[in-house]
């Protein structure tokens, strides 16, 4: 049984990391509004983009002049499986759901008998994949540096994917992420850039394109997969914090839970050692 000295350590231990996960809550919580405002703002632009995109692939369709960024290279053997995560821990389950779907993601294409690719963002991802496939990593881009995501970031994320397509490095491209819902909800989310996959596009036939849509969607088509990487890390950003808060949050009151259980056991601790010494008081009296 733990001396009274020993539970009044744990308790100041104790309310000493209440008081570090109640303000990393605070500053979740205040960062949190930001990116979730950023991640806002960003998908009626990305919605849009999709739109076009969509309408501009409808038109092209499988033509011999179609970009290969929509029409693949014609085969599908090498897949390159882009791992968005966090660089910071302390954020509950916001890395490991990613990295589960994209595990899930890696054992479907083995057992497809297909060759897998990964290029990871941050720190978390790669330190997870790193047991299972390390082999199969083929780059790292670390944003531990970054304080605010912008959309150069994701340019360099976008450059990278697009030249080693071109190289011939791999066929199908695709890009895993949290989607921000809410403090408590954020949804893993695998989504394939390359080759692009739109929705829609039936607004294709209402539009004359100058010049023609292979001209366009060659220009655009690289600014698509930029932005759908930045889309991709704003959500990621919002989830992180949102997680992170969720997460801390439930660390402050399991804390509040220990102190008030330790404090409970060192009064009753210090009870039953002042009863003891009484009786033994009482008892020395008696015996003279």
């Amino acid at each position: 049984m733990p001396s009274l000295k020993d539970l009044k350590n744990r308790i100041g231990s104790v309310k000493n990391t209440r008081k570090i996960t109640k303000a990393m809550q605070m500053v979740a919580a205040a960062k949190l509004r930001r990116a979730q405002e950023a991640a806002e703002a960003a998908r009626p632009y990305a919605e849009r983009m999709n739109a076009v995109m969509a309408a501009l692939a409808a038109g092209v369709g499988n033509a011999a002049g179609a970009p290969k960024l929509i029409a693949g290279n014609g085969k599908d053997q090498v897949h390159l499986l882009v791992v968005l995560t966090s660089e910071r821990g302390l954020c509950g389950g916001f890395n490991s759901t990613i990295v589960r779907l994209a595990r899930a993601k890696a054992a479907e294409l083995l057992a497809q008998g297909k060759t897998v690719k990964i290029l990871t963002v941050g720190k978390k991802g790669r330190e997870q994949l790193k047991r299972d496939h390390a082999d199969k990593f083929v780059g790292h881009f670390d944003m531990s540096e970054v304080k605010r995501v912008g959309y150069s970031n994701a340019q360099a994320i976008a450059r990278d994917v697009l030249a080693r397509f071109e190289a011939g490095e791999f066929d199908v491209a695709t890009i895993f992420y949290n989607r921000f819902q809410s403090v408590i909800s954020q949804v893993p989310t695998a989504q394939q850039v390359i080759p692009a996959k739109y929705e829609g596009g039936d607004a294709g036939g209402l539009y004359d394109y100058e010049p023609s849509e292979e001209a366009i969607l060659a220009d655009l088509l690289p600014r698509g997969v930029a932005t759908q990487l930045f889309t991709a890390l704003l959500e990621n950003g919002a989830s992180e914090q949102g997680a992170r808060m969720s997460a801390m949050d439930n660390a402050t009151r399991n804390a509040g839970e220990m102190i008030n259980k330790l404090t409970i056991q060192y009064n009753r601790s210090r009870q039953a050692a002042i009863t003891k010494e009484l009786i033994e008081i009482i008892s020395g009296a008696e015996a003279l």
